[in-house]
């Protein structure tokens, strides 16, 4: 059975930093692209970054580069997502996605977290 965990979320002001991860088993993990996306209230769910099984390629959406990263630990099953220079407007909940091809559209992942809250005061 295929879980993803999502963890370290929580309330931050705005200009901070928090790194989310996302833990996974119950997949050869190294074959997996990984992606995260995030869900505003009354919005709906969007792209955020996303990175290919070896690491060497990843993705942004427009409104996170420069101020997310995303990476990966193959050893320990386990994808990043560093958040810096947060605005009130990155308020969501943040879930990690796996599928074996990099892709960009969260409908075609196949394996979903449960999700972790992010809240950035002003």
């Amino acid at each position: 059975q295929v879980q993803l965990v999502e963890s370290g979320g929580g309330l931050v002001q705005a200009g901070g930093s928090l790194r989310l991860s996302c833990a996974a088993s119950g997949l050869t993990f190294s074959r997996f692209a990984m992606g995260w996306f995030r869900q505003a209230p009354g919005k709906e769910r969007e792209f955020v970054a996303a990175i290919s099984w070896s690491g060497g390629n990843t993705y942004y959406a427009s409104s996170v580069k420069g101020r997310f990263t995303i990476s990966r630990d193959n050893a320990k099953n386990t994808v990043f997502l560093q958040m810096n220079s947060l605005k009130p407007e990155d308020t969501a909940d943040y879930y990690c996605a796996a599928d074996p091809k990099l892709i960009t559209t969260w409908g075609l992942y196949d394996y979903w977290g449960q999700g972790t809250q992010v809240t950035v005061s002003s």
